[in-house]
């Protein structure tokens, strides 16, 4: 008689923060990779990474537009998924987004404005940029919850 292999189930976290990894590796900035996928009752509704605009060459081909240390060139993954979802019709208002890294404040001014209530992210993004004390201090006064997943 075989042994039956048990594996570990993912949690939900697991599971979007996985496929969130995935998306990232599509970007097209080779700075960095980064992910995000919004859902909703546990099912995806969009998912960017981040890159150059729509119909625009990527950094990987012709460089960067580096501004204070960061590329200005790309669409942040967060600004992309929610656009997405904006295109094709998805409505996100009351949905989580995962991250492979934390949100920069204008991404998360985004957040808030386009309805989602939840933020779980892997890795802190360290610059000026990423997760900040205004980040936090609006979280709170929105409602917003962010989590780093452990």
């Amino acid at each position: 008689m075989k042994k039956k292999l048990i594996s570990k189930r993912p949690t939900w976290d697991e599971y979007f923060l996985k496929i969130a990894e995935i998306v990232g590796s599509r970007s097209t900035c080779d700075r960095a990779h980064v992910g995000a996928v919004i859902t909703k009752n546990k099912v995806i509704l969009s998912t960017g990474y981040n890159g150059a605009p729509r119909g625009l060459p990527h950094c990987d081909d012709v460089g960067h537009e580096i501004v204070d240390g960061h590329c200005i060139r790309t669409v942040h993954a967060e600004a992309n998924a929610i656009a997405q979802a904006a295109r094709n019709g998805a409505p996100i208002e009351g949905a989580i987004i995962y991250l492979t890294v934390s949100p920069c404040y204008d991404c998360f001014k985004m957040m808030v404005n386009a309805g989602i209530q939840g933020v779980v992210y892997k890795q802190f993004y360290s610059s000026r940029y990423g997760l900040s004390k205004a980040v936090l201090d609006l979280s709170k006064k929105t409602g917003v919850k962010i989590k780093v997943f452990k």
